[in-house]
């Protein structure tokens, strides 16, 4: 592997300048890092796999009245996030509805393919027509029924 300095093209870090920075701490190392590959072409070396969108992240589900932090893969379907909301809300996964970025999502969508990431929020609510059935069935008289 082959490590090359970048130069710096943004008008805050200017050797003439006052401070040498535009207050913005962490920003870049500077540092491009570079790879050689088979066929001879030399190219940017890509992210890790980690930063990419592999392993675990923390995602906030927010009910009406309740917060929740999973910890889950971001390679996970929503269908999964739903399974383990069963678990803490107490509602089936046929019974939620999951909005993130104001759209409600498929079971088989992707969390890292929509875009969510470490510490976002996703609205769980439950389907209104499973509420409703719910409170017909709760208004329902009960009724004996003898042989």
């Amino acid at each position: 592997m082959i490590k090359l300095r970048s130069k710096r093209f943004c008008r805050g870090n200017s050797k003439l300048g006052s401070g040498g920075g535009n207050g913005v701490k962490g920003q870049e190392k500077g540092e491009i890092k570079w790879e050689l590959r088979p066929g001879g072409m030399l190219v940017q070396k890509r992210e890790t796999a980690e930063s990419v969108g592999e392993g675990m992240i923390t995602v906030r589900v927010s009910t009406v009245s309740k917060w929740h932090e999973i910890s889950i893969e971001s390679t996970s379907t929503f269908g999964e996030l739903k399974m383990i909301l069963s678990l803490v809300s107490g509602l089936e996964p046929g019974e939620q509805r999951l909005l993130f970025r104001g759209k409600e999502r498929e079971d088989c969508e992707y969390l890292h393919m929509v875009g969510v990431r470490d510490k976002d929020k996703v609205l769980l609510l439950e389907d209104p027509a499973i509420k409703e059935r719910k409170l017909h069935a709760l208004s329902t008289p009960c009724r004996t029924i003898s042989v």
